[in-house]
């Protein structure tokens, strides 16, 4: 007699977490951990000038000096993640951040402050490669959407507790903050060095060319043109934004900072019950629309003049922000041969430190002219960034 059983579908948990490796969760609660302790960067401007002493104008040469340890970070950790292998180069990474942490935080001199800075710079974000590419070599295609995406998940909501977390321990002083961060960098390096098995491809090591191979592919510089577009739309969330809106729409800095915590709860909470979803779609089509609506969103920014219009802005823009969640990594894995994965990552993470550098540049000239000018200009910089990646669709395709 045949069974009348019916086999249930898998439950909504099972669906958004079964089916990927051991060690991808050994990265994904190594990068939470990180994150969690990650309470230094959000106050690095408090501290320098309440705890250092530093004039505003010499705490913008030091920030100056971690923008350019930043754009060395990427190149250089996407050549030591195909060199000395995926693992090292994270765990590596980690330990080098958490002494360069110590060290800003025991720092009195402005040089020595300047040092710590340009050093945190360039080590605080060599585990961006690494992790991507191992993400890439553990995880199949199919898969990688949901994997890049959990990632995206586990750093937002480690940070929002991070954040707010560090923000009560810097009224007990600063030095929490650093021995915290330093120790959280030091369990995630542990972590991956005991939990994650290295991945590098046979020849890896030997691959030529240096970052010449990744800028000969044209489809990879032009996703990276792409990927800059959308990044300095978002670094305006951490640059212009904060001015804009207490400044010149005059909101009150608890009012800007009840409406910003809409972004994390939007993402901790619709995120995971989109994110499959979405990972079913065209890598190329759904980052282009991602980007075109965070570009929208911030155009409409323009219009605010309450906290409830700054909230409608941003419940837009961080839509836009989940949509590309886990696509752009997808994308690059998708494009880079496996023993260039780290280098293709590193370009990648090189547009990122490009516009944290570039966004305020250009941003606080715009801003002067008034709020039209930034957030209309931030707008078609995102619907131009979406056209171009809708332009490389059949490139991206046929190479996935």
């Amino acid at each position: 007699m045949p069974s009348t059983s019916v086999e249930k579908p898998p439950s909504f948990l099972r669906a958004q977490v079964g089916g990927l490796p051991r060690p991808f969760w050994a990265l994904w609660g190594g990068t939470l951990v990180n994150r969690l302790g990650t309470m230094v960067m959000p106050f690095t401007g408090v501290y320098l000038t309440q705890a250092r002493g530093l004039s505003v104008t010499a705490a913008g040469l030091v920030m100056g000096v971690f923008g350019v340890g930043s754009l060395l970070s990427q190149p250089l950790a996407g050549m030591l993640t195909d060199r000395i292998g995926r693992r090292a180069t994270l765990s590596g990474g980690m330990l080098a951040t958490g002494a360069a942490m110590l060290a800003l935080g025991y720092s009195v001199s402005l040089p020595a402050v300047l040092a710590s800075m340009l050093v945190l710079g360039v080590v605080v974000d060599l585990y961006r490669p690494a992790s991507n590419a191992l993400v890439a070599d553990l995880v199949g295609p199919a898969e990688r959407p949901r994997a890049y995406g959990l990632l995206f998940w586990g750093i937002n909501l480690g940070y929002s507790v991070g954040m707010t977390a560090g923000g009560w321990l810097a009224g007990l002083g600063f030095l929490w903050l650093f021995w915290i961060d330093a120790v959280s960098c030091v369990v995630f390096a542990a972590l991956v060095w005991r939990a994650v098995p290295e991945t590098r491809p046979e020849g890896a090591k030997e691959a030529s060319g240096g970052f010449g191979a990744v800028l000969r592919d044209r489809v990879m510089v032009a996703f990276t043109l792409v990927v800059l577009g959308n990044a300095l739309v978002y670094t305006q969330t951490m640059t212009m934004l904060p001015v804009a809106m207490t400044s010149v729409a005059g909101l009150s800095t608890a009012q800007f900072g009840t409406a910003m915590a809409l972004n994390g709860v939007l993402i901790v909470v619709v995120q995971p019950l989109v994110s499959g979803w979405l990972g079913r779609r065209d890598p190329a089509r759904t980052f282009a629309l991602g980007v075109a609506v965070m570009g929208a969103g911030f155009a409409l920014t323009a219009f605010v003049t309450s906290t409830l219009g700054l909230a409608a802005t941003i419940a837009v823009w961080t839509a836009g922000e989940i949509v590309t969640a886990g696509i752009a990594g997808t994308i690059v894995a998708a494009l880079a041969p496996p023993e260039l994965r780290g280098r293709y990552a590193g370009l990648f993470g090189l547009a990122w430190s490009a516009a944290a550098v570039l966004a305020p540049l250009f941003g606080g000239p715009l801003l002067e002219l008034g709020p039209r000018a930034l957030w209309f200009t931030i707008g078609a910089v995102g619907l131009l960034s979406a056209a171009g990646m809708l332009a490389l669709g059949p490139a991206v395709r046929r190479r996935a």
